[in-house]
């Protein structure tokens, strides 16, 4: 029983790194309809840039700040500057660029900082059944849900956002400036994901460090809904969760095959996800 309890608390606090990473694909893929490939490099110099600044500094969150401001900035970058380009040609030419984004941000990556792992601390104590970073990542990546929640909800920025991504047309109509909230959402989006990476890459960081956390990542927003952003975050717990129930009693060199197998499963049986919204169709 005690094994049981470890691994599903171990479970919770993967599951919110992926639903974390999750949630930053599916505010994206709301917005415009991409699958922002780009994502974890995004998220991996903004880990970079809180290495340096922490080395630098010697404080951890100053490094950490910095990894969220950069991913904002990185995120309404790959916008405005690559993604708006091609949105209007295409459905693959958006795929394309951040496929692309993802190699060159790798490669430069590995260029600036070196390919070797280099030691990156987590942000409290690791040790003990529930360790402090465990809560720390729970808090932070519900805290962050919240507030996205609050803004698409209760804000005027929140209903000029969510209407730019539904009903553009309609919006510019109404006077929203749709290009200025495409970008504010990819921001928003890139930040969430900095946060997941910050979570995920302790105690080494490395140019594909972030790579299998993408895929769990990627997982947990299909498993939820691309198009459902409360969705994200329960996938990101079941695949944490069931990730960690295989790890634990089967080995952990066969969590990537549980992975695929959660996925099949999902899609063979809910395409749409297990909390996509029913969806008319005529006949």
């Amino acid at each position: 029983m005690d094994r049981f309890v470890d691994l599903t608390l171990n479970g919770a606090a993967n599951g919110a790194v992926y639903a974390a990473l999750a949630l930053s694909l599916v505010i994206i893929y709301q917005a415009t309809r991409v699958v922002n490939f780009a994502q974890p490099a995004l998220a991996l110099i903004a880990v970079y840039i809180a290495y340096s600044v922490s080395g630098l500094t010697g404080r951890y969150w100053l490094g950490f700040a910095a990894a969220l401001l950069a991913g904002l900035l990185m995120g309404a970058l790959t916008e405005r500057l690559l993604i708006r380009s091609v949105h209007d040609r295409s459905p693959l030419s958006a795929v394309i660029v951040t496929l692309g984004l993802l190699l060159v941000l790798q490669g430069a990556a590995g260029m600036i900082w070196t390919n070797e792992p280099h030691s990156f601390p987590y942000p409290m104590d690791f040790r003990g059944r529930f360790s402090a970073s465990d809560a720390f990542a729970l808090v932070s990546v519900g805290t962050a849900a919240a507030l996205v929640f609050a803004l698409y909800r209760f804000t005027p920025l929140g209903l000029r956002m969510r209407a730019a991504a539904h009903r553009p047309e309609a919006a510019r109509v109404a006077g929203v400036r749709v290009g200025l909230m495409l970008t504010t959402g990819w921001a928003l989006a890139s930040a969430i994901g900095a946060l997941a990476a910050m979570l995920a890459v302790p105690p080494f960081v490395s140019p594909n460090v972030l790579d299998a956390v993408f895929v769990y990542g990627i997982t947990a927003a299909v498993v939820g809904g691309l198009d459902n952003p409360f969705g994200a975050l329960a996938g990101g717990v079941l695949v944490g969760l069931g990730l960690s129930y295989v790890s634990g009693y089967a080995g952990p060199e066969l969590a990537p095959l549980a992975c695929l197998a959660i996925l099949v499963a999902v899609l063979s049986a809910r395409p749409a996800g297990l909390f996509a919204a029913p969806s008319a169709r005529k006949v």
